[in-house]
């Protein structure tokens, strides 16, 4: 379950948000490692949940993004009392979500992950999406976001938010069959995320890249 993960000697990796689980094959032995991506507040109840981003300027609509109990993500300590970096925390937790309800709902197209990502970070985006749907897999468990750190740069058009993931509860799940796969036993669980955002002319922050390390998250 999860995004393309980047090494150490990767430059950026465009892309939306990311959660790096092991994506096991759509029907016989074929898996591969790619970053999940997506994210939304931690849903623990039988029904969908649903949220907005609280710092909505005037005028944009945003989209209402909804996650099954059966994927619960959750974000600890996604505050801050600066008001520019709150909006970028805000802006990049929907975007997480987004992306992995477009997995849930097998959506490599989803209009949601269009609308919080850049261009460069959407085609990127539906190519992880798509690394789970065309293997007819799709996402379950408890994926924890936490440890964020955000810096906003040029003026306030581009910000820079480091972020980790722990993947331990976090698995796929065959659409057909029901197989249930998770990491390897000797897999670090815990996966650290440095995104790109920029503010487009609506006031949305937007995921332009983001690379990943998985085992480099602080102790």
């Amino acid at each position: 379950m999860a995004r393309s993960a980047l090494t150490t000697t990767a430059a950026t990796f465009t892309a939306t948000a990311a959660l790096l689980l092991t994506v096991c094959g759509g029907g016989g032995d074929d898996a591969s490692s790619d970053d999940i991506k997506g994210a939304g507040t931690g849903a623990s109840s039988s029904a969908p949940s649903a949220t907005a981003s609280s710092a909505t300027p005037p005028g944009v609509e945003r989209p209402v993004i909804k996650l099954p109990s059966s994927f619960q993500l959750t974000f600890q300590d996604w505050t801050s009392s600066d008001a520019r970096q709150q909006a970028v925390l805000n802006d990049a937790k929907e975007e997480l979500r987004a992306g992995y309800a477009a997995i849930i709902a097998n959506d490599p197209d989803s209009e949601a992950v269009a609308f919080y990502d850049t261009d460069s970070g959407r085609s990127q985006s539906k190519k992880w999406i798509k690394s789970y749907t065309d293997k007819n897999v799709t996402v379950i468990g408890k994926l924890p976001v936490f440890d964020p750190k955000v810096t906003v740069l040029d003026g306030g058009t581009t910000a820079s938010l480091g972020y980790c993931t722990d993947e331990s509860e976090a698995y796929t799940k065959h659409r057909k069959t029901g197989k249930v796969e998770g990491n390897p036993a000797d897999m670090d669980p815990e996966v650290y995320y440095l995104v790109t955002l920029r503010k487009s002319s609506q006031g949305v922050w937007q995921n332009a890249s983001v690379r990943s390390e998985r085992g480099e998250c602080a102790k």
